[in-house]
């Protein structure tokens, strides 16, 4: 039964190692697929890597990259080519990972009732001095004030976007280091319901630099010593960080039935604590901290811990830190049932790396697509679990291969937990999304109208063939649907085509042959 404070999740969009968008990061997880880079010496040496670093035997000439990350389209966004040249790449990446879930939402900021919100924490700014900082002629002709205020500091990555955008709900950067991107959207979660704004965009952004470089392993930290991530397994000895962007579009979800908004999941819950001193130390995570958040989270839901069949976990494959989380959940959920653990865990970090302030957001987006697509990804490097886990006494299994989730007596239901160091911990309980309400039936002979736009000539070209490619992997849609949200959803720019086509493939055609008298 869906209660007033349900949240509905109706746009999506990320980039993180080895996907560029929704579908490429469902199939590489539904696949199994690790996007770990192995790089030869030619390639670390051009990245500056020293000759003594890299004939050390400990130095992992591995990492999980980004690609595109030094790529931005300044032109969309109003910035100069010098401006855009000193925009951190987080940035960068932010604003075009915002503006697709926008346009995933089906979301014209200028025709929107109501007010826009944005959440949202990025990484360390590595650019700034790696670079920036780095150009005495950038340093005296513009000066430091400058330079870091236009976007290079953690402070402003939520409100440029809102200045950009011309959104005017709340806009707050947050920062609680790993969990922040899953506490930006517990906080936009908050802000819906406390009617500040009517939409929410949260997420986060972390890019490493240098990209193409490994790392030195050192005993007793938490960065593996081959580059693999294997959380929950017993060979588990560390984490490999990555780089990546992630965005969700909140509304309230009265609001998005009304609407006939797209649904991709619906977040029931959340809850944000902090582990306080009670822990070994202040780095590491806490049993007693994560619980509470986690029960905290459960009972807002109004659910039973039964329901959640699947729980996307912070995992970020450490033998100590992984066997802490599963007691937390252990203690929150309650012994185990009879018979085999019900509820299925599993770690994205295995397939894409550690995202830092992206990583909340990232494991929120798989675990929805989970939700919408009715079966739970493999969580990948996994052999036998670590025996630290304790999975024997928990209500709690791996999801060790793609596994079909059918409808059962309630919907399928999903948790994501994320970890701050600092102690920052958050939780968050959702639904599937109810069932859509059926499309009006169009005649299959009509003809539709499809009127897309962009700010440039290319853009437009480049839009074509996009559009096109969709159409082509899309043969089945009803075309009115993609009229109705090309002409009604997307921003008007300046360069436009329309054509008339009355089905998907005859659309591609068109837009392929390119025939102008069409």
């Amino acid at each position: 039964m869906s209660s007033e404070n349900d949240i509905a999740i109706v746009g999506m969009a990320l980039r993180v190692p080895g996907a560029h968008s929704i579908s490429d990061f469902w199939r590489n997880l539904s696949e199994g697929r690790e996007s770990l880079q192995v790089f030869s010496a030619e390639e670390l040496r051009a990245e500056g890597v020293s000759p003594a670093l890299l004939e050390n035997s400990a130095y992992v000439r591995a990492g999980m990259t980004l690609a595109g990350y030094d790529e931005f389209d300044a032109g969309f966004f109003g910035f100069s080519p010098m401006e855009a040249a000193v925009l951190d790449p987080q940035h960068r990446q932010f604003y075009e990972v915002a503006w697709e879930a926008l346009e995933n939402a089906g979301c014209v900021p200028d025709r929107f009732e109501g007010a826009i919100g944005v959440f949202a924490g990025c990484g360390a700014g590595t650019y700034f001095h790696q670079n920036v900082l780095r150009n005495p002629d950038l340093m005296r002709t513009v000066g430091y004030f400058l330079l870091r205020h236009t976007g290079n500091d953690k402070d402003f990555l939520a409100t440029r976007v809102s200045y950009a955008f011309n959104l005017r709900g709340p806009s707050l950067s947050v920062q609680t280091a790993c969990s922040t991107s899953l506490v930006a959207t517990h906080l936009a979660v908050q802000s819906l319901l406390a009617r500040e704004c009517d939409l929410a965009l949260a997420g986060g952004v972390t890019i490493e630099l240098p990209q193409r470089a490994g790392y030195l392993f050192r005993e007793g930290e938490i960065l593996s010593p081959d580059g693999h991530c294997r959380a929950f397994d017993h060979r588990a000895q560390g984490t490999v960080f990555g780089s990546g962007a992630g965005v969700v579009a909140l509304r309230r979800l009265d609001d998005a039935l009304r609407d006939g908004d797209h649904i991709h999941a619906v977040i029931r819950a959340s809850a944000v604590n902090n582990d306080g001193s009670s822990k070994v130390g202040y780095l590491a995570p806490s049993v007693e901290g994560q619980a509470a958040a986690i029960s905290e989270a459960i009972a807002l839901a109004g659910i039973d811990s039964s329901s959640i069949g699947y729980v996307e976990c912070h995992g970020t494959g450490t033998p100590i830190g992984d066997p802490i989380e599963v007691a937390a959940l252990t203690q929150a959920f309650g012994p185990r049932p009879a018979g085999a653990g019900h509820c299925l865990i599993g770690s994205v970090k295995s397939n894409i790396g550690h995202l830092d302030t992206a990583a909340g957001v990232a494991s929120l987006i798989k675990a929805a697509l989970a939700l919408q697509h009715g079966c739970i990804p493999p969580s990948i490097n996994y052999e036998a679990p670590n025996p630290a886990l304790g999975l024997d006494d928990s209500p709690f299994r791996v999801a060790a291969a793609l596994t079909p989730w059918p409808h059962g007596p309630t919907p399928r239901r999903a948790a994501v937990n994320s970890l701050g160091v600092g102690g920052t911990n958050a939780f968050l309980v959702l639904e599937q999304a109810p069932a859509a309400a059926p499309a009006a039936t169009t005649v299959s002979d009509s003809a539709q109208t499809l009127v897309f736009s962009a700010k440039s000539r290319a853009a437009l070209d480049d839009y074509q063939v996009r559009l096109a490619t969709w159409l082509r992997g899309n043969s089945g849609i009803a075309l009115a649907h993609v009229a109705h949200t090309l002409g009604h959803h997307r921003q008007p720019f300046a360069h436009r085509r329309v054509l008339a086509a009355r089905n998907a493939v005859e659309a591609a055609q068109l837009l392929e042959t390119q025939d102008t008298r069409r």
